[in-house]
């Protein structure tokens, strides 16, 4: 079965342009780093939130992404554009 993260997010507005110029890169870096990474899509939501649903492989893949952080420039230009997190959730696909 397919792990799903739902990672929901504030940005602020003059950040947004920032987040979505690294968005490409931070892909990029985890098809590169990231071993499990099966894609991801971003959702702006009314009031300044964001949703990023991404895919793996397995519960273990996730994890390891996790632990390794913004260990990437691209993965980190995108944190750094982020405002607060909202809420961080795992699932899995049926």
């Amino acid at each position: 079965m397919t792990t799903v993260e739902l990672t929901r997010f504030t940005v602020a507005p003059e950040q947004t342009e920032a987040l979505l110029a690294a968005r490409p890169r931070m892909l990029a870096d985890f098809r590169a780093d990231r071993a499990g990474f099966l894609g991801a899509e971003l959702v702006r939501l009314p009031g300044g939130e964001w949703l990023d649903i991404v895919r793996w492989r397995t519960p273990e893949d996730f994890a390891a992404s996790r632990a390794k952080g913004a260990n990437l420039p691209g993965i980190g230009a995108f944190f750094a554009a982020i405002g607060s997190l909202v809420s961080a959730e795992e699932g899995t696909v049926e």
